[in-house]
């Protein structure tokens, strides 16, 4: 039956009808459920194997990933040794360099240099907690893999009384990363609040989630928007200072994005996504780094001319 849902995965186009997304979210949940209940296949060598006879060029190669390494749980330096990476992102990507024979090196860079890091060819791929965006499309393929859920962040006692990217907003200083897909919605509240009669929000743009964090600290900002595990562990580090208002939904996924000019390392990067989903790792790795199960997504591909 596993087989055969992923068998079923078809390239995702804009547009895609609803009874497509119906059947992707039945075959998804199919896929939850069978990895929770312990009966997700073992690994599978001869799949791996089957994709590096099929794509010989990337076997023995050290590939290099651009990441923006400050998103604690996703890609973080090890504080144990600050030479390496750790985190989700990292432990995924290179499980789908060693179902497909090569290995990743890492290129540290802010979140506004991924996608132009990889369009120059100074990286081959960025695994880094990126939103698959139809915008971000158009510099990058993307296999997407994990679902959206944002948090919002501020002090403890939520002084300003911030619910949501909403009119709560109005007049509130907002930190955020530069090039983030929150910074739009937040700007897109300025005629909403004029129109009621308050200020409009102001946005603060910082290079990394750490920064961002220490503007609220620091009594700078009074909130910032990200993925919701994210805000978690910045509550986690300071639960006398910080508090989550709540999470919201975000229509976006996340992302490994690829050189749209190489669609079949594109096309075999996913592959080894399903093999290494078909596993079980997928589940494994969100359960070791703390990181909600629900996240979990079948993999598709987003890619606009």
């Amino acid at each position: 039956m596993l087989k055969g849902l992923f068998e079923d995965t078809r390239r995702f186009q804009i547009g895609t009808s609803a009874g497509r997304w119906r059947t992707l979210a039945l075959a998804g949940a199919c896929l939850i459920a069978l990895c929770v209940s312990g009966q997700a296949q073992a690994a599978s060598p001869a799949g791996c194997a089957a994709l590096q006879a099929k794509y010989p060029s990337l076997k023995g190669k050290t590939l290099v990933n651009a990441i923006n390494p400050h998103t604690p749980g996703y890609e973080s330096i090890d504080p144990k040794d600050p030479s390496k990476y750790i985190g989700f992102d990292i432990d995924l990507g290179e499980q789908i360099g060693e179902c497909l024979g090569f290995k990743l090196t890492y290129k540290a860079v802010t979140f506004a240099a991924l996608l132009t890091t990889l369009a120059s060819g100074q990286a081959d791929i960025v695994i880094s907690d990126i939103y698959a965006t139809e915008e971000r499309a158009k510099a990058a393929d993307f296999i997407t893999y994990s679902k959206v859920f944002d948090g919002v962040l501020v002090a403890k006692g939520n002084p300003k009384k911030i619910d949501g990217i909403n009119l709560s907003m109005c007049g509130a200083a907002a930190a955020e990363n530069t090039g983030y897909v929150e910074v739009p919605l937040i700007q897109a509240l300025a005629s909403q609040c004029k129109a009621a009669g308050k200020p409009e929000p102001t946005i603060q743009l910082y290079d990394n989630n750490a920064n961002c964090i220490q503007a609220i600290l620091a009594g700078r900002a009074d909130t910032y928007v990200n993925d919701v595990n994210t805000v978690d562990q910045a509550v986690k580090a300071y639960p006398d200072k910080l508090e989550k208002a709540l999470a919201v939904t975000i229509p976006y996924s996340v992302g490994i994005a690829v050189p749209k000019n190489k669609p079949e390392f594109r096309d075999a990067v996913m592959a080894a996504l399903i093999e290494v989903q078909k596993a079980g790792s997928h589940m494994d790795l969100l359960k070791k780094w703390n990181l909600d199960v629900n996240n979990f997504e079948e993999p598709r591909i987003l890619s606009v001319k």
